[in-house]
């Protein structure tokens, strides 16, 4: 079982957050210039995690049209089940 630590944190009126000194040191986002965060929506909450940002020049070409074609395909796969729903 992993150990979840909690911490409430103030929204502005703007939207903005303070993440606390500790939890920006344990994430590392204290050495960063411009640190930033991934935040992804789960089951009515919100998931924070590090994220880095790449040069386009610096991703292989391959793995591009790897993602490419897995959008694709998934677009494909819901288009046919929003026509089935239609009918």
């Amino acid at each position: 079982m992993q150990h979840c630590r909690m911490t409430t944190l103030m929204l502005s009126k703007r939207g903005s957050l303070t993440l606390p000194p500790e939890l920006r040191r344990k994430l590392g986002l204290d050495k960063l210039a411009s640190p930033m965060l991934l935040v992804e929506e789960r089951d009515g909450g919100l998931f924070l995690q590090p994220a880095i940002t790449l040069p386009l020049r610096d991703i292989p070409k391959a793995r591009m049209q790897d993602w490419l074609a897995r959008d694709q395909a998934e677009l494909t796969a819901f288009r046919r089940t929003g026509k089935a729903r239609r009918k």
